[in-house]
């Protein structure tokens, strides 16, 4: 029984620990391109603590999850090498903003919504533009 506590506490310790190693985001650009970077990188926990903390939100960062994890080895190695390319940040007040980006794997463009929420830059992938 004592061993199973010192176990649980262990994961529970590097789960808090872990989270509480990333950097709050300074502005709008700072939060984008650490969720986009994250995700390329395949740390959906990272991506995780610059999300917008929702049920819409945490479903799709989930979705993007599994589609990363089916790739093969070399195509998640392709995902990791890849660059984030900004085409445009669009500040549409002072506390949203939308980026524009692609990526140079897929050079697919995207768009992710910033928006500041009790001083804390948040990315909320449920509104695009």
């Amino acid at each position: 029984m004592r061993n199973h506590l010192f176990l649980i506490l262990g994961l529970f310790t590097a789960c808090t620990s872990q989270k509480s190693e990333y950097r709050k985001a300074e502005d709008a650009l700072d939060a984008g391109r650490e969720f986009i970077n994250s995700r390329l990188q395949g740390d959906f926990l990272k991506a995780g603590f610059y999300l917008l903390p929702d049920e819409k939100n945490t479903s799709m960062l989930a979705s993007m999850e599994k589609s990363y994890r089916e790739k093969d080895k070399e195509g998640r190695q392709q995902w990791r090498t890849a660059s984030i390319n900004i085409n445009e940040v669009k500040e549409q007040s002072s506390t949203e903003t939308f980026i524009y980006f692609q990526n140079s794997f897929d050079k697919r463009a995207d768009t992710i919504r910033v928006i500041k929420q009790t001083d804390n830059w948040l990315v909320d992938l449920t509104k695009k533009q």
